[in-house]
């Protein structure tokens, strides 16, 4: 494989991680155990989802020699996939009209899932390459919906790194929260969002998913600058990690909060966000800090919706092809 041709806009440990795949087919899949998605496919039934043939699939071919291919987790919650990732896709449509905007889920359970359930397709990311290969593109960039550099985005740099010898060019972008600068941002996009609820008696709660891989500082991180710049009623948890909802709920109960605003701190609002954080079942989000006495509110909307987001992954995928010249 001709390294010199593929440019990673990446951290030096994900770069390292790279090469390590470069050297055979064996790539990370701890992030994606086998059972991922099955809460979704079992849990979406008690909601609608919305239509699915309003989401944009983004799998045609003739993509010509430039392609910017968004990859993501992906989500069965038709609706919100077309509000926060078909919402990426367009965004990135109109800031590079000199490249094809294509789709590459990771997730094959959702792909799956939406197949069997709407008969929509849509490529997985090995389809997605293979598409763009036998499509004769000779520029491809890869840019991940990913809110860190932790296993899944790993994934995706070692797959792309399997078929760097199809094209002339290829460079990954950095995933959402990366430089100090990516973390203001979103620290400004999501206080923004919420600011009609930002009282004295409001504790207002983003829930990460959580990882086991070193990346999950990044919650942690984006508490503290959240306090440091005098949000002290924003909290930040994961469903998987630290911090938990125990420690986001010890915090709150720290102070003198009468109401509890739950948002997700996830790219989409799939079921995460509607079981997990906004489910009525014991131990969800909702509930638990119901029982504690709160009154909650629940924003079911991912970061994909913001704007601001959708302009930072942008500003990511204009590094990745600055990298390229």
């Amino acid at each position: 494989m001709n390294l010199k041709k593929m440019v990673m806009v990446l951290s030096v440990a994900a770069l390292s991680t790279m090469m390590a795949g470069c050297s055979g087919k064996q790539k990370e899949t701890a992030a994606v155990p086998p059972t991922a998605g099955l809460a979704e496919e079992a849990d979406e039934e008690n909601y609608d989802t919305g239509d699915a043939s309003l989401d944009h699939t983004r799998n045609e071919d003739e993509i010509g020699e430039n392609e910017l291919m968004v990859v993501s987790f992906g989500t069965s919650y038709n609706d919100n996939r077309r509000l926060t990732i078909g919402a990426i896709e367009e965004a990135m449509e109109q800031a590079f009209p000199d490249y094809s905007v294509r789709r590459g889920f990771t997730s094959q359970i959702i792909i799956d899932r939406v197949k069997s359930r709407d008969q929509v397709v849509i490529d997985n990311v090995g389809e997605a390459l293979d598409r763009a290969a036998d499509n004769g593109v000779k520029r491809l960039v890869i840019q991940p919906t990913h809110l860190m550099n932790g296993l899944e985005y790993h994934d995706v740099v070692n797959e792309v790194a399997e078929y760097a010898d199809a094209f002339e060019q290829v460079a990954v972008g950095a995933p959402l929260l990366t430089s100090v600068e990516d973390f203001e941002q979103v620290m400004k996009a999501i206080t923004e969002a919420t600011a009609e609820y930002d009282e004295d008696d409001t504790a207002i709660c983003f829930m990460g998913h959580g990882t086991e891989a070193e990346s999950n500082q990044v919650y942690a991180k984006l508490q503290e600058m959240l306090t440091a710049a005098g949000y002290g009623n924003y909290f930040v948890g994961t469903v998987e990690a630290a911090p938990s909802l125990d420690d986001v709920l010890a915090a709150v109960s720290a102070g003198n909060y009468k109401n509890v605003v739950l948002h997700p701190l996830m790219i989409v609002a799939g079921d995460h966000a509607n079981n997990d954080m906004a489910g009525d079942e014991e131990g969800s989000w909702k509930t638990v800090f119901e029982a504690a006495g709160y009154e909650v509110t629940c924003l079911l909307h991912g970061l994909g919706e913001m704007e601001a987001i959708q302009q930072l992954f942008v500003e990511h995928a204009q590094a990745a092809i600055d990298s390229l010249s």
